[in-house]
């Protein structure tokens, strides 16, 4: 991802904690977390628990409004501080990865990250996703007739995704925010 991308960015770090050190690594997450609000862009963390509290992978899920500001979260002192504190509650390296298609239906203004069910998101997936490929292909098709098909599955794929991510999901999730939040219809 480049630095000139824009749109929220969703990042998950997972880190296995130290036994018995739960109690701990919940103190030092919040610190962290409190430290990643005062950055620019920041939209909001969530901490997914490993069930039962203990025994478990702890998963922190950030989210800013793009990828620069996320990059400045992650390159900053504060952080870069924060993670040496907190290093002798994990064991192993933690893991981070971008986000999947989620993102998607987790609104810009969020303060946490809770998704909708899956069944709503996949449903206002297909809802979007149908039409959109309809389209794509029916405007398409004429043109790349001549392509091999895994060119054109690609570049079908491609704009795809940019569309969906940049133009109908934005709108689909703002046109359906009250049935998308926690007791919406359904």
């Amino acid at each position: 991802m480049s630095d000139s991308e824009a749109g929220p960015v969703t990042l998950s770090v997972t880190r296995n904690v130290r036994r018995g050190r739960e109690a701990d690594f919940e103190a030092w997450a919040a610190t962290l977390n409190r430290a990643a609000r005062d950055f620019p862009g920041h939209l909001g963390i969530g901490v997914l628990r490993p069930p039962g509290g203990s025994g478990g992978p702890y998963t922190m899920v950030v989210r800013f409004a793009s990828y620069r500001e996320l990059r400045s979260w992650q390159e900053s002192r504060v952080r870069a501080e924060l993670l040496e504190q907190g290093r002798e509650l994990i064991e192993g390296q933690p893991t981070e990865q971008l986000a999947g298609l989620e993102f998607w239906f987790t609104p810009p203004a969020s303060p946490t990250l809770r998704q909708p069910p899956r069944w709503k998101m996949a449903a206002l997936t297909v809802l979007a996703l149908y039409p959109l490929n309809l389209l794509l292909n029916v405007l398409l098709s004429p043109l790349l007739s001549s392509w091999p098909l895994a060119l054109r599955l690609l570049l079908l794929a491609v704009l795809v995704v940019v569309v969906m991510t940049y133009a109908v999901m934005p709108m689909v999730t703002r046109v359906f925010r009250s049935w998308l939040s926690p007791g919406g219809a359904g």
